[in-house]
């Protein structure tokens, strides 16, 4: 038995987690597709590309847990190419990202194999899921509206950012970020995309400065007056929030307020993105990948993603982060994310075709 040879495991204490987040990571080695692929009883080989530090504390209790050993690679860019040029051969069991977009890739371009498992299936929403066990959401990201802490502000619609009473009062990052796209994406699947183009002039119309910089950079701007509200994800205000106290990240959570918009459409949600993940089409340890899969959704391990990553559990009942729970309930929109990410090509062009980010 061959064992997994050469990839560097991140060993992140959990402490360490916050300062990790923000920072940029290098790949992390494997073994070459030349290589025969390792079958080992006790390990898992994960292919992620999210910062590892954000999962390491997950990875460690399920080691703990199980005795099986989470080999990571961290792949930034490339990780569809990646597997299907190494094809048989590859050594990856679990294959994980931080959008629907790119999961679905992984989906289409044949690189992924169904799992049945009750577990996940009672576990996780079946609009969280593939239909047929292809991949899995594992937590929420939702995309939500930062404002400033003395609006008079109850309730939004993601459509009210184009109204022009916002005028020169928006911020937001880029609109070919992910993120972004994605929902521009839901936007075109709930109203079509003449409307959706619409908005989208609307809002560039409202913004107080150009779309750039990252979320967290919203929060700054409206504590310094450039903006009143903007859009960006919800965990970023846990991390801000639970800053040490008279840091600048403090600061910049504390100027704000949490409002979850919803799309202006019959029971319209909150939108979000996942982080998910899915077997490998040749995993050589693919009950170990299950196995990781269904401790992932465990009440351990989404404690986990809501308490260290302040993100939203995709399980029911999980105790939140104090910070997430103050936001209020959420009621996530419907809309499939398969049908989302149909219009994710769409959602690019008419960002480049309004000059959204000019």
């Amino acid at each position: 038995m061959r064992r997994f040879a050469h990839i560097a495991r991140l060993s992140i204490l959990p402490g360490a987690l916050l300062l990790l987040a923000a920072c940029g990571q290098k790949e992390s080695s494997a073994p070459s597709a030349d290589a025969a692929a390792p079958v080992a009883a006790g390990e898992v080989n994960l292919y992620t590309t999210r910062e590892p530090g954000l999962i390491q504390p997950l990875l460690d209790a399920f080691t703990a847990q199980t005795g099986t050993k989470v080999n990571t690679v961290f792949v930034r860019d490339g990780l569809l190419e990646r597997v299907r040029a190494e094809g048989e051969r590859s050594p990856a069991d679990v294959l994980m990202t931080v959008d629907t977009g790119n999961l679905l890739d992984l989906v289409d371009g044949g690189q992924t194999q169904p799992i049945d498992s009750q577990v996940l299936a009672d576990a996780i929403p079946s609009h969280l899921r593939g239909a047929d066990g292809q991949w899995f959401a594992l937590s929420l990201r939702d995309r939500i509206l930062y404002a400033d802490k003395d609006l008079d502000l109850t309730g939004f619609t993601y459509e009210e950012l184009a109204d022009p009473k916002w005028k020169d009062k928006v911020c937001i990052r880029s609109g070919q970020h992910p993120y972004n796209t994605s929902l521009i994406a839901a936007l075109i699947a709930h109203d079509g995309v003449e409307k959706t183009e619409a908005w989208l002039r609307g809002v560039k119309a409202n913004l107080a400065r150009k779309a750039a910089g990252g979320d967290r950079d919203v929060a700054r701007d409206i504590l310094a007056g450039i903006c009143d509200i903007g859009i960006a994800n919800a965990y970023y205000v846990g991390r801000m929030k639970n800053a040490e106290e008279g840091s600048e990240q403090r600061q910049w959570g504390d100027a704000i307020k949490v409002i979850r918009p919803t799309f202006a459409v019959e029971n319209g949600g909150t939108h979000v993105n996942i982080s998910g993940a899915a077997v490998a089409k040749h995993a050589p340890n693919r009950d170990n990948a299950v196995k990781l899969l269904e401790y992932l959704v465990s009440d351990e391990a989404q404690s986990l993603y809501a308490k260290a990553n302040y993100e939203y559990p995709v399980k029911a009942g999980v105790e939140l982060d104090p910070v997430v729970a103050s936001f209020g309930e959420m009621t996530v929109d419907a809309l499939p994310l398969t049908e989302i990410a149909k219009h994710r090509k769409q959602a690019s062009e008419l960002v480049d075709r309004v000059g959204f980010d000019n």
